[in-house]
């Protein structure tokens, strides 16, 4: 990752389109180079003057007489790569394309990036860009800003990458007012080479960088991705905001995991199992970043709230409780020595509300007292100005208190827009992140909580199990061969077997009398469910009849299906009835795949049965899942109380619902035409489970449609 080292910490730059006038992009970027003291050579380069801001030009790179590490291009679209070529033999090595109109305009744009590639690599140089704003770096052994953003943020501990041009010169803005610190700052653009990846792996080791920020479009490489964020975010949050949360047009699917899957959720999947924290928008992105690159990690989720107001008090609280924050109750000896401080009309509980007659000298004290409690790992301190008391003069105090307990991370809300720039600057300075909102200082410190959880969680292993791939494949082999894509419910069990997955007992019967005769073989009572190609859900025509206990009502069964099914969908093929035992109780789960065009195989568990659509509460991981990955899906539905036993009932044998979905995990892994898989109900019992109904698609071109699984 050293190659980047000519962009980051170049030591001269030249800038190709260099302009005399001011408002341009190739003016703007000379400018800021010398505006905020970069310690190298600034080259500009023209063609048609021989001096720009006071530096002597020259007409190509190549006649720069000293070595030049980066080149900046400003150049129109048909001369870079031209440039490129002059660049490479002058002995360049970093080139940042700030030019548009390559991939992102289609047509010749694509061509025209695809010649620039092909150069760049030829040189053996490393390129951002192009359609970007450039590159800042504001270590004082550097401090180069190679953008035309009118704003150098300060130094800090954070680095930011930003797929968008635009963004990011609004993302320098925001960090510059709220006193950000930021260390690198890299718009990608087309990421044509290097990409967030790169820039991901050349942070991960850097000292300088606590912090990562990402806003991102799309996923150049999924897999890549994963492996690396995994890395990256045990020693160093990754923030990140994704855009692209909605889908132009409903997907058509034909399983429920395929209706209930979208690209987001396998975006929050994938971002989820690399430990990246990631937020809607980019009010949020800078709420935990100011948190993240100035407070220490909390050591538990109690957080003790410290306010002169009892409004905010109350919608920290609830904002705390709601993120899993817990707002812990104080010892008595915290609440006894807030009472010798405090006057009488004040709560000494957990929201401590010390009325609006607080004192600076009060905040300090209460605050105090407060992180010295060990059932506090964290506060938040809440300040509405009332008539008398200055929002700097409580800032200073809460900075003598943060001084007081370092280890403890203290966020402030200063409500109050009267002095407020002054307030947030001390607080800044002193490493403590200033909200306006109070949901916003609850949203940051849940987030550090969360972070904590995942640098402790253990990295878990991809399971193997002895499995009978050879059969799976032999179902599969025999469906396509016959020209169909929906495997019939009695070989969706089957391939399942094959994968050691529990299954009913069942039996395929194309007369009534087979069917009594699998009933016998089975044992009563038994269900019957419709095997029929064109028929998704089976309860919509009618197909299924369950708790089936005599002989006659076998033949009843099967006679009122066939008239059910032809009634309900005319054209549909029936092909027979599949018997299965009848299983009672257990709790329904589903646990499905749908295959997502970027990340590949997106695993589901949830809660099942006929209500799996209109309840959606479903969860995702991208596949392949370790066990630590498969039991955190597991637990992560809302209704996940329902398995674990309410009301006196016994909980589900959650271990046997992690094995199952990891063992889909493996048998889509192993079998790359499975396109779609539904296990619409698996049944989890107190001890163990059984996969009641199951529906396999497959696809003869699956395997070259899907991206390379990402190994941990």
């Amino acid at each position: 990752m050293s190659s980047l080292d000519p962009i980051f910490r170049p030591r001269s730059v030249a800038v190709i389109g260099a302009s005399r006038t001011p408002g341009t992009i190739g003016y703007e970027i000379v400018d800021n180079l010398l505006r905020h003291g970069f310690t190298g050579a600034v080259y500009p380069v023209n063609p048609k003057a021989t001096s720009v801001h006071s530096i002597r030009a020259y007409p190509r790179v190549g006649e720069i007489p000293e070595p030049v590490d980066l080149a900046v291009l400003a150049v129109p679209k048909d001369r870079v790569a031209g440039v490129i070529d002059e660049c490479g033999e002058a002995g360049v090595r970093g080139v940042v394309v700030i030019t548009a109109g390559f991939r992102e305009v289609g047509g010749e744009g694509v061509e025209r990036e695809r010649e620039v590639v092909e150069r760049v690599k030829r040189y053996g140089m490393r390129l951002i860009g192009p359609n970007c704003v450039g590159v800042v770096n504001t270590s004082a052994e550097v401090s180069l800003n190679a953008t035309f953003a009118p704003t150098m943020p300060p130094p800090g501990p954070i680095s930011f990458i930003s797929q968008s041009g635009a963004m990011g010169v609004t993302i320098l803005d925001y960090a510059a007012e709220y006193g950000i610190g930021i260390h690198h700052f890299a718009s990608v653009g087309n990421k044509a080479d290097v990409s967030g990846n790169d820039l991901l792996e050349y942070w991960a080791d850097d000292p300088a960088v606590g912090v990562i920020l990402m806003y991102l479009e799309s996923f150049g490489n999924p897999v890549k991705f994963t492996r690396i964020a995994r890395r990256v975010t045990k020693t160093k949050p990754v923030i990140a905001v994704k855009a692209g949360r909605t889908l132009a047009g409903a997907r058509a699917a034909s399983s429920h995991t395929g209706a209930l899957a979208g690209t987001d959720a396998a975006t929050d999947a994938l971002l989820a199992q690399c430990g990246v924290i990631r937020v809607d928008t980019v009010e949020e992105l800078f709420d935990l970043a100011m948190a993240f690159g100035t407070l220490p990690l909390p050591e538990g989720d109690g957080v003790a709230i410290v306010t002169n107001a009892g409004g905010p008090g109350i919608i920290i609280a609830d904002a705390c409780e709601s993120l899993g924050l817990n707002v812990t109750p104080l010892t008595p000896a915290t609440e006894a020595k807030l009472r010798r401080c405090l006057p009488e009309e004040a709560s000494t509980r957990n929201p401590v509300d010390m009325i609006a007659s607080a004192t600076a000298e009060k905040y300090r004290i209460a605050l105090e007292a407060v992180l010295a409690d060990p059932n506090v790992h964290a506060a938040i301190a809440a300040f509405v100005p009332p008539l008398g008391v200055k929002q700097l003069d409580v800032a200073q105090a809460i900075v003598e208190a943060r001084r007081a307990a370092p280890e403890k991370p203290i966020l402030a809300v200063l409500m109050g827009r009267e002095g407020l720039p002054q307030g947030r600057a001390e607080l800044q300075e002193a490493g403590v992140p200033a909200y306006i909102f109070p949901e916003s200082a609850a949203r940051a410190l849940a987030a550090m909580v969360r972070y904590r959880r995942w640098r402790e969680r253990p990295e878990g292993e991809v399971r193997r199990f002895d499995v009978d791939a050879a059969a799976a494949k032999r179902v599969i082999d025999g469906a396509l061969d016959d020209g169909r894509e929906q495997l019939t419910p009695d070989e969706a069990l089957e391939v399942l077997r094959a994968y050691g997955i529990p299954t009913v007992e069942s039996r395929v019967a194309r007369t009534a009398d087979e069917a009594v005769a699998a009933a016998r073989e089975i044992g009563l009572p038994v269900v019957q469910k419709v095997i029929s190609p064109d028929i998704v859900h089976k309860t919509d025509v009618g197909g299924i009849a369950v708790d089936i206990r005599t002989e006659e009502e076998v033949r009843e069964a099967f006679a009122r299906i066939d008239t059910n099914v032809r009634a309900a969908a005319p054209d549909a093929r029936i092909e027979g009835m599949l018997v299965e035992r009848f299983v009672a109780g257990g709790r329904e789960t589903i646990v499905g795949m749908t295959v997502d065009p970027s990340f590949g195989p997106v695993l589901m568990f949830g809660l099942g049965g006929i209500y799996v659509e209109a309840l959606g509460d479903v969860a995702f991981r991208v596949a392949p899942v370790t066990d630590v990955d498969a039991r955190e899906l597991v637990r992560s539905i809302r209704g996940r109380s329902l398995l674990e036993g309410v009301r006196g009932e016994p909980p589900a044998d959650i271990d046997a619902l992690v094995e199952v979905v990891q063992r889909v995990s493996q048998l889509v892994g192993d079998e790359p035409r499975i396109a779609e898989l539904d296990i619409n109900p698996f049944l989890a019992f107190e001890d163990g489970g059984v996969a009641v109904d199951a529906r396999i698609r497959v696809a003869a071109g699956a395997a070259a449609r899907r991206p390379a699984l990402a190994r941990i």
